[in-house]
């Protein structure tokens, strides 16, 4: 790798990693990224919409930014240098594989519990984020959205309906509050591109995603009354008890379980379907509380007789509204409780 020898830019003169870094120097590199790097798979996550496509896509665009350290000039931040390299190589990954879908994006709710469902592994699911690290509040004081605003469920599931130019242009816009400016040279577009994606792309999620966020909602819970809400659903499926459950939800609920194609809306539906599966049709249910897109979860444990234990099956995330849960998502899949950090079994 090619490199001047003296770093003169005043990046470089603030941080020696730098010039070792393009002299080849890999430890000073890792050092350079490190404290960036959760918000970095964060936007990784918001534009792809899975952790394992994230870290796919932090990784290889950590290794172009090591490749191509020497081309840094400094006329911008190395942050604002490496969401460009970043943001491209989810916009190539975003053209590859296309947007991720939620049930709800398939089809009609079901009125009544099939029991029949059977995952579909052909479909490309949004999935879960442990956001557990993720920083409070806006990334800088341009930026519209608080960063767990921007990996709530129903914003990163909003933003999967973006083609990618306007899904890169709305997070580096309205999450990181970089200016239309940046943008277009980040994208290698004009400015008043930038703008005519940013104006469809806020037109779409408006739409979808609901007037209150899950922050303003859980900041006005108090923390007990929060973890109350946690515990009584997960109590309310181990002792297999109905009322008590029914008794948590909205009267608009929704029940939604990828990579399960059916789901659920409203009391009769969401009830049906939880006393015919989740409540006698299981076995034994345990919990233990997580936190995932900004939101309250649980990790869920079924009993496996030939493990002598219960095995992580699911994280379900609740979104809330008032001190009730208006959507249960229920990320089916052991691999979630992996990248949780939280245990696979239970004895």
């Amino acid at each position: 790798m090619s490199a001047p020898a003296e770093d003169t830019t005043a990046e470089g003169a603030q941080n020696p990693d730098l010039p070792r870094a393009r002299d080849g120097d890999a430890a000073a590199f890792t050092r350079l990224v490190e404290p960036l790097r959760r918000e970095l798979h964060a936007h990784c996550y918001r534009m792809l919409g899975s952790t394992h496509d994230a870290d796919d896509a932090l990784q290889d665009a950590l290794l172009r930014a090591w490749r191509g350290l020497a081309r840094f000039e400094g006329r911008s931040s190395l942050r604002s240098w490496l969401y460009t390299v970043i943001t491209r190589t989810c916009l190539d990954s975003v053209q590859r594989r296309g947007r991720r879908a939620l049930p709800m994006d398939l089809g009609p709710s079901s009125d009544r519990a099939v029991v029949t469902d059977a995952p579909l592994a052909d479909i490309a699911w949004l999935g879960p984020y442990p956001d557990v690290g993720l920083a409070d509040g806006p990334a800088s004081p341009e930026a519209r959205y608080e960063q767990r605003e921007a990996v709530e469920l129903a914003f990163v599931a909003a933003c999967q309906h973006l083609p990618g130019n306007q899904r890169a242009a709305l997070l580096l816009f309205e999450v990181l509050g970089f200016s239309a400016a940046e943008i277009a040279n980040t994208m290698d577009t004009s400015t008043a591109s930038v703008n005519s994606a940013l104006q469809r792309a806020r037109r779409i999620v408006a739409e979808k995603v609901p007037s209150r966020s899950q922050q303003q909602t859980l900041r006005e819970i108090e923390d007990g009354r929060l973890r109350g809400i946690v515990a009584g659903y997960s109590a309310a499926l181990e002792r297999g008890d109905v009322d008590a459950l029914v008794a948590l939800l909205t009267e608009d609920v929704t029940w939604s379980m990828p990579p399960l194609p059916h789901w659920y809306r409203g009391l009769a539906a969401v009830t049906d379907f939880a006393m015919a599966v989740p409540l006698t049709g299981c076995g034994s249910w345990r919990h233990v509380p997580t936190s995932a897109n900004g939101q309250p979860a649980v990790g869920g444990y079924l009993w496996d007789d030939d493990a002598g234990a219960h095995l992580g099956w699911s994280v379900n995330v609740f979104t809330l509204r008032g001190e009730r849960i208006a959507e249960i998502t229920t990320f089916i899949g052991a691999e979630h409780i992996a990248r949780f950090g939280l245990p696979t079994s239970l004895p």
